[in-house]
């Protein structure tokens, strides 16, 4: 099979195009060719070496495709089924994967392999934040951080679905107005403007509920200046680097909730897996839900997908075609 390897840590350079042998899958395995790949910021941190992996290895964690082997203990599957995974099994960036089948969902037939591919690992990311993370209604007002990056995109249309009043981050004027489209109530250019002020004139001083943080360490002190007394402090990614040990007086000080939340842990099961996948999918196949698509990407032109995404060159979500 043709793959992304990567044999040591660093720069988007260190990404092989390589050819592989096909894996076999074990019993409870599903094997699928891989249609369509989603490109998410993990995968560069562990490029990076900053999530330390066992080298070599085929980084990716999202691919959309169709059964091409089962496992002999895998039922409910059949050759040419459509399907799909995201945040559990690393090693999408191939044309052939093989994972365990309860990792796996359907996709319907209206919905394409590359919406897929674009959607489960961050809209999956998005619903645990703002369904069960810090579950959003009508009488609540967010921060989110990245409104025009995968994540953001989602994030605000899911939080305004459920009612809430959203602030969201931007880093340039066209970013501002995919933000505005995906429904944000209010868009703060931060290369200009301080977060932190914009957001307690739009509250009246009083702050907000609940931030949800992506950036990390450039962001956090102001993201928690932002928030009202008991407010949630949701820190789920780190793009900007770790956040430092957090002093027990600055949560003390408003009595705030810093919670550090990981994908894996909200799909441990294919129940919640499925529970949460298939709202998704069918908030998409009913139109209430947009995926956007920034740029499509040759597999072979993974390393140019990393630099884009890395130096803040994409809105949307980026994706690899074998």
């Amino acid at each position: 099979m043709k793959a992304i390897q990567i044999t040591e840590t660093g720069g988007p350079a260190v990404m092989e195009y390589v050819d592989l042998p096909d894996p076999t899958p074990m019993p409870n395995e599903v094997l699928f060719e891989i249609e369509s790949i989603g490109v998410n910021f993990i995968d560069i941190q562990i490029r990076r070496g900053q999530y330390p992996r066992e080298l070599p290895l085929i980084p990716g964690f999202e691919a959309a495709g169709k059964v091409a082997k089962v496992g002999n203990q895998i039922s409910g599957y059949k050759l040419g089924d459509r399907v799909a995974m995201a945040g559990l099994s690393m090693g999408s960036y191939a044309d052939k994967m093989a994972v365990p089948g309860w990792q796996l969902v359907r996709i319907p037939d209206s919905i394409s392999f590359d919406t897929a591919a674009a959607l489960l690992e961050q809209g999956l990311t998005a619903h645990y934040l703002c369904r069960t993370t810090y579950p959003l209604g009508p009488n609540d007002t967010c921060l989110i951080h990245a409104g025009a990056g995968g994540v953001g995109l989602l994030l605000i249309q899911m939080a305004k679905k459920f009612g809430a009043t959203v602030i969201t981050t931007v880093s340039t004027e066209s970013k501002s107005e995919i933000a505005r489209e995906a429904g944000a109530d209010h868009v703060v250019l931060y290369t200009e403007q301080d977060f932190q002020k914009e957001v307690s004139k739009i509250t009246g001083g009083d702050g907000i509920d609940v931030v949800y943080d992506s950036v990390g360490a450039t962001t956090f002190d102001k993201s928690v200046n932002c928030l009202r007394p008991r407010g949630y402090m949701v820190l789920f990614g780190q793009a900007s680097g770790p956040v430092p040990p957090i002093p027990t007086s600055v949560i003390q000080a408003k009595s705030i909730f810093v919670t550090r939340p990981g994908l894996n842990h909200y799909i441990p099961t294919e129940a919640e897996l499925n529970q949460r996948a298939g709202e998704l999918l069918n908030w998409v196949a009913s139109g209430e839900l947009k995926v956007r698509i920034g740029k499509r990407y040759k597999l072979g032109d993974a390393y140019q997908a990393h630099e884009d995404l890395e130096n803040r060159r994409s809105t949307g979500k980026l994706i690899l075609t074998p």
